[in-house]
């Protein structure tokens, strides 16, 4: 690099592989239940503001690798090669290094104009392993990309290219800012109807016990409200009503 030009892609180091056992316990939970119980833990942004699922009835967990878009400089770079160009960046790059089960997050500033994938990235994404991908802009040949299955979760459709409006892929697994969430490479991400979350590496052994408890009362108050119970009574269980959750999950435990 000299005092005019850096050297892109910029990488960062690739994130050590999750525990297994954790990534499908996770899996097992919501994001909305992820997102409450890191909020009793007091980390209170996780939600990743604007991506939706391109599809209703989506729903992942996984390792967060990142992608980072940049505003264009015409003397670093530009989209004006189109696809000939974005070869040489962190947009093809980061999907050569995609792991199974990976959970690509990318920061696109909620752009209406970049098409930060299209069918044939997605195509191969898929192909490489991938679970998903949540991007804080948009997408591009959305009928052949819904026809995929890939879960996505992304700000809208555009019929720009990566590269074609103000912004440019320019590093990967470092640190994002998506949807007014912090994102670190190696997190992990659990997302569905409600949206993404971004749960950190070090706390998501907590969330999972703590949700473990959480989703099994919510099915018994759940059960108890259908039969005609209070919702004061069960939502959220008294004390009284969680002495009654606990007998019955003793026996349940004990069948």
């Amino acid at each position: 690099m000299d005092d005019a030009i850096w050297d892109l892609p910029v990488r960062g180091d690739l994130p050590a592989e999750p525990d297994p056992v954790l990534v499908e316990g996770l899996s097992r939970i919501s994001a909305a239940t992820a997102c409450a119980k890191l909020h009793a833990q007091g980390i209170r942004r996780t939600f990743i503001e604007g991506p939706r699922p391109i599809a209703q009835g989506q729903k992942v967990a996984g390792r967060v690798r990142t992608l980072q878009f940049m505003p264009q400089r015409e003397d670093i770079a530009s989209g004006l090669g189109q696809e000939y160009v974005e070869r040489h960046t962190a947009l093809w790059a980061v999907l050569e290094e995609i792991r199974p089960g990976d959970v690509l997050v990318v920061q696109a500033y909620g752009s209406a104009y970049t098409g930060c994938f299209g069918d044939m990235l997605v195509r191969y994404f898929k192909r490489k392993g991938g679970a998903g991908i949540v991007v804080d802009g948009r997408i591009r040949d959305l009928p052949r990309v819904s026809g995929l299955g890939l879960p996505i979760w992304s700000t809208g459709a555009t019929p720009h290219y990566a590269s074609q409006a103000e912004l440019f892929p320019w590093a990967y697994d470092v640190p994002v800012a998506v949807g007014g969430t912090l994102a670190l490479p190696g997190d992990l991400c659990v997302a569905d109807d409600d949206g993404a979350v971004i749960v950190p590496r070090r706390r998501a052994q907590q969330v999972l016990e703590a949700a473990a408890d959480h989703e099994q009362w919510e099915r018994y108050s759940r059960a108890r409200i259908e039969e005609g119970g209070a919702l004061s009574d069960y939502y959220p269980l008294t004390p009284e009503t969680r002495a009654e959750y606990e007998r019955w999950r003793n026996v349940k435990e004990s069948q």
